[in-house]
């Protein structure tokens, strides 16, 4: 959870496999990114922004899934993010 609570909703464009939703709440600070993702078709399947960590070592991440593989954008409270990385590259 955002350091500040603050949470959007976020349209999904693929419903959650197991709960059936088509909306999620998201981190406000980073829910425009995850609904433009979903917009422009992926996957997203969690999300975190990573505020309420100390240094510039933590980040939160988007996870998501194209093409049968998933991944992990990551991304900074300061509203940076980085290039995302396969789960097997981890």
């Amino acid at each position: 959870m955002c350091r500040w609570g603050n949470d959007r909703t976020v349209r999904l464009n693929k419903p959650r496999e197991v709960s059936g939703k088509t909306e999620v709440l998201v981190d406000a600070c980073i829910a425009t990114l995850v609904q433009m993702l979903n917009d422009f078709g992926v996957c997203t399947t969690g999300s975190c922004c990573g505020h309420g960590y100390q240094g510039n070592e933590h980040h939160g991440s988007i996870e998501y899934e194209q093409d049968g593989e998933r991944f992990s954008l990551k991304v900074w409270p300061n509203g940076h993010w980085a290039k995302a990385h396969s789960q097997e590259e981890k």
